[in-house]
């Protein structure tokens, strides 16, 4: 038997091992709520909202490596949190479900009456870029991953994505490039990214591409892009279920949208797309698959023309403004494309004119990086916001 002191002593160290990221057969239940505090947080800690983890890595090795069922929300403070790491999200030992998902959404969302642009969790990514694209060499000098969801029923809701502050083209034929959120498995479904901001700088902090997926049910609404080279990338061909409403993209050089192969039920809607290069690039099935499987550029012998029979898409009351072209059609990171078409674009209730989108420069207001209040564009609907604003 143990004495007294030899009691107490057993009781604080098995208190400081269950704070302590340990092997996967030691852990417990992973708690309904994962908090992130950059400002006050530790890793040490129990992930509480009174005792929070400092690194949002820190939280999705909880969660990879716990057991458990039912829903599980990581919330992430107001504040800049520097993503040093992957955040990698490999649940091992639980699943979630459509009703009981994986979230990372931020404390205060912007439809709360208390949210201003300020409040929104910034994740600036700081991480070295390693020279290979998801673990393969690549001849066009690295790719890094901010968020990789690994994951079916996951939602990302209410963050702000900034890039990676890397000099994109150091020297000819290179492209540096960050991938913020990716999600890799063809097998994978249901990934909801919402009410986020992306933003890139293609001096200071360029953002290649800030949503890439495979998969089916890739559901991005109600976000906001800016100055990035591409969007969101529906990137399994033949997959389905996916949606792209209510999202505003300002100033994206490279592409808005990049459908690869995926069937028509994509719903897109609500969308206003300005000032920017292509507005959709289209890519075939067979392309995707060929680009995937290469080494993060273009393979010599992937299909580079545009294919001959195209999947057609309805456009629903959306609004194309000053953009360079509406589509082209091309593959790999260089974007170096050919315009197409936009034949395959089925126009219903979506304007589109060469005049540009005016946008809010006021960071004092509700709708600051939005298209004017009462302009055309802004009467569409796309932006952060899920209900109207008054």
């Amino acid at each position: 038997m143990l004495n007294r002191r030899q009691a107490v002593q057993a009781a604080f160290t098995g208190a400081v091992a269950a704070l302590r990221p340990g092997p996967l057969s030691a852990q417990a239940a992973v708690p309904a709520e994962i908090w992130v505090n950059p400002a006050v947080g530790a890793d040490a800690n129990s992930g509480a909202k009174a005792s929070p983890l400092r690194t949002l890595a820190e939280a999705a090795r909880r969660v990879n490596r716990g057991t458990g069922e039912g829903a599980v929300t990581i919330v992430l403070t107001e504040g800049i949190h520097a993503i040093g790491e992957t955040t990698l999200l490999r649940p091992e030992r639980r699943t979630f479900t459509r009703a009981d998902r994986l979230t990372i959404r931020a404390e205060v969302l912007p439809d709360d009456p208390d949210w201003h642009t300020g409040r929104m969790p910034t994740l600036i990514h700081t991480m070295p870029l390693p020279k290979t694209w998801n673990g393969r060499p690549d001849p066009l000098g690295g790719a890094a991953d901010g968020m990789m969801i690994e994951t079916s029923h996951a939602t990302i809701q209410g963050l702000k994505f900034l890039g990676l502050p890397v000099v994109e083209t150091p020297k000819p034929g290179l492209i540096q490039r960050l991938y913020a959120i990716s999600r890799l498995r063809r097998d994978l479904e249901d990934l909801e990214i919402a009410q986020c901001v992306f933003l890139g700088d293609d001096l200071t902090n360029p953002n290649h591409v800030t949503i890439i997926a495979n998969g089916n049910g890739v559901n991005v609404h109600h976000c906001s892009f800016r100055g990035l080279k591409i969007s969101v990338v529906y990137w399994t061909g033949g997959s389905s279920g996916h949606a792209m409403k209510n999202c505003f993209c300002d100033g994206v050089y490279g592409s808005g949208v990049w459908t690869a192969g995926i069937k028509d039920d994509f719903d897109f809607r609500g969308n206003v797309f300005a000032n920017g290069n292509y507005a959709w690039t289209y890519q075939g099935g067979a392309s995707a698959l060929a680009d995937a499987g290469g080494r993060g550029g273009r393979r010599a012998d992937a299909p580079t023309n545009a294919p001959r029979e195209l999947i057609h898409y309805k456009v629903i009351d959306s609004y194309f403004a000053n953009n360079r072209r509406i589509a082209g059609s091309g593959t790999g990171a260089r974007l170096d494309y050919q315009d197409i078409e936009p034949s395959f674009l089925e126009m219903v209730g979506t304007k589109v004119t060469a005049e540009p989108v005016a946008i809010e420069r006021d960071q004092t207001k509700r709708h600051y990086l939005h298209p004017i209040a009462g302009s055309e564009a802004a009467k569409v609907g796309a932006g952060l916001f899920l209900k109207p604003l008054a």
